[in-house]
């Protein structure tokens, strides 16, 4: 069976996942089914697709899904350019953002970890979705964005580089992975592409 074959077989989706949804189509857990947001709220997804990688619960943007786990597990492993535009507590500095192209250090699983932005840089406010109400943005004082660029996906690892500069993220939107942009999807929309 050639590649291409193989490929067509396969289903795949792209998504704007809302804040407030975990970045899975379900759950096993009845405390979890009774107090989360899952995926299969949003569409009638075919039998084996599975996200490729995740957001944290309070993070939105763009989310892949698949029905071929060798393709989720190419882009979860291969380095591909994820791009994020995080709006953070305060008005950050230059000093700060060389930090996070430089590298700093995160604790992963009970150890220190040095982080690395592939491309951090000040950003106007861009337009987007109304956020979410229950995020506290702008209450106490001014906020900026950043346009973050990252080739690894370690858990949480944007809210940890911001937070370890001074500079806690407020809110965070995954706005490509590779050549996929959300482009001008809505939170909870879903669209079936012909390939990823």
């Amino acid at each position: 069976m050639s590649k291409e074959t193989e490929e067509q077989e396969h289903l795949h989706f792209k998504l704007y996942k809302p804040c407030y949804m975990l970045s899975q189509l379900a759950s096993n857990d009845p405390k979890q089914l009774r107090k989360k947001q899952f995926l299969k709220s949003l569409y009638e997804f075919p039998k084996g697709v599975m996200p490729i990688g995740r957001l944290d619960e309070k993070s939105e943007g763009l989310l892949l899904l698949t029905t071929s786990g060798k393709l989720s597990d190419h882009i979860n492993r291969s380095g591909i350019e994820k791009e994020y535009y995080a709006q953070l507590d305060g008005e950050i500095s230059e000093e700060a953002i060389k930090e996070l192209n430089k590298g700093v250090n995160i604790g992963l699983q009970g150890r220190i970890y040095t982080a690395k932005a592939y491309k951090a840089v000040l950003l106007p406010a861009p337009t987007l979705p109304e956020a979410d109400k229950k995020l506290r943005i702008g209450r106490h004082r001014p906020t900026s964005w950043i346009r973050i660029i990252l080739t690894e996906g370690k858990f949480r690892q944007i809210r940890k580089m911001t937070a370890a500069v001074g500079f806690p993220t407020l809110r965070l939107v995954r706005i490509r992975i590779g050549e996929i942009h959300l482009g001008s999807l809505l939170p909870g929309e879903v669209h079936a592409l012909k390939q990823l």
